[in-house]
């Protein structure tokens, strides 16, 4: 079998590339419905409704327990992976989300230099997620995992 048929067949990459699209398509969908603008960044930006990160290992979970059992090496080395990624998503990346939002309105200040010298770039605020966003994409990943599964 070549390369490529190998990779078309493997179910378990294949639902959490999709789970991972779909939730990237979505988020710059929501963002253009709130803010009005279209920014190209939302395509492969972390951050924002929902959840990419939960939607990719929440699809690879459901698609190692499908595929391979629970009782399976598989399953539980994603499920290990998966709440790792969902809690650091609501958790550390979050927190420094909100960090990067109070150093950007800090560094706005006009009485704020560094060095003298004027910060030019924005720290990233959009980094981490609500515990929403992480279910909304938890629950895309295994619907996604569920459709693809029908559909192999």
């Amino acid at each position: 079998m070549s390369f490529w048929q190998e990779l078309i067949d493997n179910q378990i990459l294949i639902s959490s590339v999709i789970a991972w699209t779909i939730a990237q398509i979505l988020k710059t969908c929501i963002d253009f419905g709130f803010n009005k603008s279209f920014r190209p960044e939302r395509l492969v930006g972390s951050g924002g409704m929902p959840s990419s990160h939960s939607s990719i290992v929440c699809a690879l979970v459901t698609s190692s327990a499908l595929r391979c059992g629970l009782s399976s090496f598989e399953f539980a080395v994603s499920f290990v992976l998966a709440a790792v990624v969902m809690y650091d998503a609501t958790g550390v990346r979050q927190e420094t989300g909100k960090q990067a939002k109070l150093l950007n309105l800090i560094i706005e200040q006009d009485w704020f230099k560094l060095d003298n010298q004027e910060i030019q770039e924005k720290l990233k605020e959009f980094v981490g997620h609500t515990p929403l966003q992480v279910f909304v994409g938890a629950v895309l990943g295994i619907l996604t995992a569920l459709a693809v599964d029908m559909w192999y």
